[in-house]
């Protein structure tokens, strides 16, 4: 880009970092080139200079000077067909502004330490910068079901907004050990991160622990299996780290096939099976219009779990929590 332009701020960027704001558009520009143009001010925010930490504010007027062009893409960074084609299969819903996934087991959120393929590497498969879908909410690697994602920065905001003010009614399916009594209710238990690394689990904790982190989970039995097993439905209406891993288990009634939140019964019953916990229904707002209503289609783990206990999908009310208001 060879002249100097005036671009606004979006509604959907209010409170965004100003060196954030032209990674999002230039992906190709690093921190050092971003701080040398602010420094020497031909970068500047409503006529003033400004620094990279600069919190933009919606409407303002930011003025960007030329700009190195971009390398030529290396074949060496390129997302692999294949990968392109195995993200586009896990779409369940797309529009301008919103994206849904069914995130298969195994495959994590993001990257870390051993772990190169994730679903926000894949997202490569529908362009970088600003075409790039951004992540508004997690889940566990092992968990599969709907992940939404937002196509442009204001619907980003306005999903993850949804998220934060409890706007958002996720529905879980579970296999879990024994028969709950009560059938139905709220667990309100705080829970606190104990140990070190892979040792770390969410542990409950008194409400007066400095560390405690309020957690609430409202959950329906929809079937059992005799005293062996449950199918039941969970709503987190907090998003806590391993939240329903670790409250099904101090109910006493852990999720099958979850290596780390388990008791003797429920090791026994998960022989052969992998963690029985599908992200299956998420219900919110559409950041433009009306309301989203994504259901993904459940797992061939937890198909697996249906099998072995006589569960039947179609036999599901498809909104369990609606009874008990």
């Amino acid at each position: 880009m060879k002249e100097v332009r005036t671009l606004y701020v979006d509604k959907g960027e209010e409170g965004v970092r100003l060196d954030r704001w032209f990674k999002r558009r230039w992906p190709h520009l690093n921190h050092i080139q971003i701080q040398k143009l602010t420094r020497s001010g031909q970068i500047r925010v409503d006529g003033a200079r400004a620094k990279p930490d600069t919190r933009l504010t919606a409407g303002s007027q930011v003025r960007v000077p030329p700009l190195p062009d971009a390398p030529p893409p290396q074949e060496k960074g390129r997302l692999p067909d294949r990968d392109v084609a195995f993200a586009r299969s896990l779409v369940i819903y797309e529009d301008e502004e919103v994206l849904a996934l069914n995130k298969p087991s195994g495959l994590a959120v993001q990257g870390g330490t051993k772990t190169n393929r994730h679903v926000d590497r894949l997202l490569s498969a529908w362009g970088e910068g600003l075409e790039r879908p951004r992540l508004v909410h997690r889940l566990d690697r092992d968990t599969s079901g709907v992940l939404v994602l937002g196509k442009t920065p204001g619907a980003a905001a306005k999903l993850a907004g949804a998220f934060a003010r409890r706007r958002a009614q996720k529905t879980y399916w579970a296999i879990v050990a024994g028969f709950p009594k009560p059938g139905d209710g709220v667990l309100d238990l705080p829970l606190a991160k104990r140990g070190v690394g892979d040792r770390e689990m969410m542990v409950p904790v008194d409400p007066r622990d400095e560390r405690a982190e309020t957690a609430e989970t409202e959950f329906v039995t929809l079937a059992r299996a005799g005293p062996k097993a449950a199918w039941m439905a969970l709503w987190p209406h907090t998003g806590r780290t391993h939240q329903l891993r670790a409250h099904m288990l101090a109910m006493g009634h852990p999720i099958l096939g979850d290596p780390k939140y388990h008791d003797e019964t429920s090791v026994g019953l998960s022989e052969g099976l992998r963690l029985q916990l599908h992200a299956r229904r998420l219900v919110l707002p559409h950041p433009s219009r009306g309301t989203l209503m994504l259901e993904a289609p459940i797992s061939p783990e937890l198909k697996a779990g249906f099998e072995r206990f006589g569960f039947d999908e179609h036999e599901a009310d498809p909104e369990p929590f609606r009874r008990r208001r």
